[in-house]
């Protein structure tokens, strides 16, 4: 068997209020779900980007608790890419540029077998340091 697809991703952050105005007034994703000073949740096409405050997610779940998911979490600058068109890539650009986010790199990835480019890629940062993509899918695709 193999999974079929990845259904939620997880970043974790320090600042969950910085966060969750980053991720929803720069990148306009949909909150579907928060508690306080633990984590924040966003819609993200068919998927689920879930931001956790680290230190809040690394105790374990109370005695008897509803929904008794185990401790995780971890430190550090995590990574996630977002599927985007060479359209989309640019408007991105324009869109992150105009609300003051840095765009660290942008650039071509090498061409696969008989292929003119491999696709574009834009890396950019959250408040957290997480590094943020938009990369074309292509970039993936099996030969």
């Amino acid at each position: 068997m193999q999974p079929s697809s990845i259904l939620e991703s997880a970043l974790y952050v320090t600042d969950l209020a910085a966060a969750e105005a980053f991720y929803a007034d720069v990148l306009g994703l949909e909150c579907i779900a928060k508690v306080e000073d633990r984590h924040v949740f966003f819609r993200c096409g068919q998927g689920v980007l879930l931001l956790f405050n680290a230190e809040a997610t690394r105790k374990p779940p109370a005695a008897g608790a509803k929904l008794p998911v185990p401790p995780h979490g971890t430190t550090g600058q995590g990574h996630l890419c977002f599927a985007a068109s060479a359209d989309e890539i640019e408007r991105w650009k324009t869109v992150l540029e105009a609300k003051g986010v840095i765009v660290e790199a942008d650039f071509e990835w090498p061409p696969k077998a008989g292929e003119a480019s491999g696709g574009r890629s834009i890396y950019f940062r959250d408040p957290a340091g997480n590094s943020l993509e938009f990369a074309e899918p292509r970039i993936w695709v099996k030969n």
